[in-house]
């Protein structure tokens, strides 16, 4: 006969002041920093507690204090390499410092994300971080109705209290026009989804603002999700124009793929001899032999390591609207002429 699995989960204290001859006080004493708790009650606590299997029940403490522990990621394009790197960086440094990360995925448009929420916040969930301009600005006002603290990245939402987190996209595009003058290109586009985020929209405007500076009219195309699949599709719109672009400006790294594969196999164009083409983000694939593709390398550790040290900042530090501006390096490589 097989061994009959316990429906047993949780160890109390009780359970293990029994085994240590000790008070139940004493347990929660030994499990608290700084307490006061003799050795040697503190020795029979500990091993009490490593042979039932004990653990310390964070969660309820952490109510008992009106803190659970838990941060919201409220995330869109989870699958994309980009918005996967900055969950890996939030999750491990939310981890670091005792905290615990639940997902919410906001890919799909009907109620489901407002229900998921709804139930993180029924668990009391302390904090949220909203990871892209995707979501509506509904669930950033749902966030703050239920007393959570609130990180906003690449958003320009204004209501009052959250952190807000961006980067230079204006200022970046501006130095895409630089950079592709001197590689001797001037016949300038822009690759765009259709997805209309603030910082996908103020690196189309920062860099058809700059190449007006020069008196360069830009060609600009948006199309679909911001994806692979769509710079392939924004590649044929714009390689088969009588006066086609000789650099591309794709306001993701992922388009940039999609452009430059479709660039070579489908119009047999040489990068970068005959065309110019820059990324948004540095993914891995952008270091790729077959890209090699100079794009900007989006800060994700420093991103994670503000969001997660604001988190911790006591409720007065936490009074008003806070706003940082992250820069994004240029990350130079093979796509453009003289990098």
């Amino acid at each position: 006969m097989g061994r009959a699995v316990s429906s047993r989960i949780f160890v109390s204290a009780d359970e293990v002041a029994k085994r240590a001859g000790v008070s139940r006080s004493a347990v929660s004493r030994a499990f608290t920093p700084g307490a006061s708790v003799s050795a040697e009650t503190r020795r029979k606590v500990m091993e009490a507690a490593d042979e039932l299997g004990y653990h310390v029940n964070h969660l309820a403490r952490g109510l008992m204090r009106n803190e659970s522990g838990i941060v919201c990621l409220i995330v869109s394009e989870v699958a994309t390499p980009y918005r996967s790197a900055l969950l890996r960086e939030l999750t491990q440094q939310l981890q670091s410092v005792g905290k615990v990360a639940m997902l919410v995925n906001t890919d799909r448009s009907d109620g489901s994300v407002d229900r998921a929420l709804s139930q993180a916040i029924r668990y009391r969930a302390d904090a949220s971080i909203i990871l892209s301009g995707l979501p509506d600005k509904s669930i950033t006002q749902l966030c703050l109705r239920n007393g959570q603290r609130l990180v906003l990245i690449n958003r320009d939402d204004d209501q009052p209290g959250p952190l807000r987190i961006n980067l230079d996209d204006h200022e970046a595009a501006g130095r895409v026009v630089t950079a592709f003058l001197r590689a001797g290109c001037r016949m300038l586009a822009f690759a765009n989804s259709e997805a209309g985020t603030p910082s996908l929209m103020a690196r189309e405007h920062g860099f058809v603002a700059a190449a007006k500076t020069f008196g360069l009219d830009i060609m600009v195309e948006r199309y679909g999700w911001t994806g692979y699949e769509a710079g392939r599709i924004l590649a044929q719109r714009m390689l088969t124009r009588k006066d086609r672009p000789d650099a591309v400006f794709c306001a993701t790294d992922l388009l940039a793929c999609g452009f430059m594969d479709a660039a070579r196999h489908q119009f047999s164009v040489v990068i970068p001899d005959q065309l110019c083409v820059v990324g948004f983000d540095d993914i891995e694939q952008a270091s790729w032999s077959s890209y090699q593709l100079t794009t900007f390398a989006q800060p994700v550790e420093a991103i994670a390591r503000q969001a997660v040290a604001w988190l911790g900042k006591d409720a007065e530090s936490q009074a008003e609207s806070q706003s940082l501006r992250l820069h994004a390096e240029l990350i130079w490589r093979g796509s453009v002429r003289g990098g």
